[in-house]
């Protein structure tokens, strides 16, 4: 018996964008980059794929002349974008620093698929990340057999964006060991990379920039160096303003992460995502949102990033266990693994806040009797 296999379009262990879990931006969002790009007359950058004000356009959104509707990717200050932007068109690297929780990996994602058209050149920092991390490496096979040469040299993603006049990120500078930081001198201030093994340099081309995020909260934080830290051009992201936008920042992504994951979207659930908000921001700001009653706040960060996870899991617990209707007790858990961090400490303020606010509040007696079955 002859069986037939049918093609596929995909070959096996290979993705299309559309299958992928969470798809680059620039796959992401690419209808609005190729509208943008279409439209933009505006002087560009030197191997930009766009100009600094459709770079801005498409991180803060807004609707072109024929109608085509670019969706935010931040919410904030306007000028904050616009610097960050103009650092990448100069001979300065963009330092963004923040709390955690301010969105600074997403707006580095952006801001490169935005001006490179690939935000893929990435190297992630942590206490292990080592020098050949952002300088190169060896393919140690052609090394022991042919000795130093181009052919078996790894390029990093540094050195790979250096010679093609593109854009590279470098996430969690500062987890990165103070040693292997300073690695990056030589390459922001003479744009040259030397290769002392083969006496050769890679020199950047016109194009090339680098994008860091930092923030100096987190444990494992190794600081940088005064020689580094001016290389940098520093745009500090700061939490939302207002409890407006961190609603609309939390909604927006939770509906996009929720269409990823073949969620349905969730009917009044605006409802439980202004509560979640609330509950954060207060605990985080030690006071309520009233300004009558100081309240002490936990280890937690509890940023807008852990906010948007909360309820994205009680999205997923309603789908899959309830009726599909975002209610208090699916975010309950949530909110409590948020909070309480330090079992000890962390325990007694959310207990406090429980007794002394959320009970008192009206219209919260479901998410109080929710949140004190999850915490028993």
């Amino acid at each position: 018996m002859t069986v037939s296999v049918e093609p596929t379009s995909v070959e096996a262990g290979e993705t299309t964008p559309t299958q992928a879990l969470r798809p680059h931006a620039e796959d992401a969002f690419a209808h609005e980059l190729a509208a943008l790009a279409a439209q933009d007359d505006r002087p560009r950058p030197a191997r930009w794929k766009l100009s600094p004000w459709a770079v801005a356009t498409y991180l803060l959104g807004g609707t072109l002349p024929d109608g085509t509707v670019i969706s935010p990717k931040y919410v904030g200050p306007r000028r904050l974008v616009e610097v960050a932007v103009t650092t990448l068109a100069t001979d300065r690297a963009l330092l963004l620093l923040g709390v955690p929780g301010t969105a600074k990996t997403w707006v580095s994602e952006h801001l490169a698929a935005a001006v490179s058209g690939d935000s893929t050149l990435l190297v992630q920092g942590t206490a292990g990340t080592p020098e050949e991390a952002i300088r190169y490496g060896w393919n140690y096979a052609q090394l022991l057999a042919h000795g130093p040469s181009r052919d078996a040299l790894v390029p990093s993603p540094v050195m790979r964006a250096m010679a093609d006049g593109m854009t590279a990120r470098i996430e969690e500078l500062t987890r990165i060991p103070a040693d292997v930081q300073d690695t990056l001198i030589t390459i922001l201030s003479e744009k040259t990379l030397p290769i002392p093994e083969l006496g050769q340099e890679v020199q950047a081309v016109r194009g090339f920039n680098l994008i860091a995020t930092a923030n100096d909260r987190d444990r494992g934080v190794n600081d940088l160096s005064s020689a580094l830290r001016r290389r940098f051009n520093t745009v500090v992201l700061p939490l939302p303003e207002s409890p407006e936008a961190e609603v609309d920042i939390v909604a927006r992504r939770v509906d996009q992460i929720g269409r990823s994951l073949d969620l349905p979207a969730a009917p009044d659930g605006l409802d439980e995502i202004r509560r979640v908000v609330t509950v954060f921001r207060e605990l985080r700001d030690g006071v309520t949102a009233d300004g009558r009653t100081k309240l002490k706040s936990p280890s937690g960060t509890l940023s807008t990033a852990e906010a948007i996870s909360v309820v994205t899991n009680g999205l997923a617990l309603a789908a899959h266990f309830g009726d599909g209707v975002l209610r208090p007790g699916d975010v309950a858990a949530g909110i409590l693994g948020a909070v309480v961090r330090d079992p000890a400490a962390d325990r007694v303020i959310w207990q406090e806040y429980l007794e002394t606010v959320v009970r008192e509040r009206d219209g919260w007696k479901d998410f109080y009797r929710a949140c004190r079955e999850v915490s028993v």
